[in-house]
């Protein structure tokens, strides 16, 4: 996930959370009282205080002395979008969901792309997910040769 922070009168900063250290998840644990499995999908709702604490760990990695108490933004100067990993993995997750259902898997498509930190991410993985897949070739099978004596 990439957290956008944008402060007022500051240009935005992109937190790139998709992959972190287990010395970060274990930091980002004890600072907010929870699982990183928890505090992904809190972070995925938009809940303010996953976005916080993930956002500080991530800036700890260019201001090492960046105090908790110090990262404190306003509720609407975080954002968060989908790194090109986790588009492709919900590509196959709406593909399944709804890939029976044309106007429904549009409609999840678009909200996908609006979800995305680069809109052609994830138009790049829904056209190869919704590719024509290449026939397997048919392999010929030689007739049985009669057993010589």
């Amino acid at each position: 996930m990439i957290i956008i922070y944008s402060p007022e009168g500051a240009e935005p900063e992109n937190l790139d959370a998709g992959r972190m250290r287990a010395s970060e998840i274990q930091l980002i644990e004890r600072t907010a009282d929870s699982r990183w499995d928890a505090i992904q999908e809190a972070m995925s709702e938009g809940d303010v205080n996953a976005l916080r604490t993930v956002g500080w760990a991530v800036k700890r990695r260019t201001h090492a002395a960046l105090r908790y108490a110090d990262f404190d933004p306003f509720e609407d100067e975080l954002k968060v979008r989908l790194d090109a990993r986790e588009v492709r993995a919900y590509v196959q997750r709406i593909l399944a969901k709804y890939g029976s259902e044309p106007d429904d898997l549009a409609s999840a498509f678009d909200e996908l792309r609006d979800s995305a930190f680069d809109r052609a991410d994830a138009d790049t993985a829904i056209a190869d997910a919704t590719a024509p897949k290449d026939p397997e070739p048919e392999t010929e099978l030689s007739p049985a040769s009669p057993t010589e004596s």
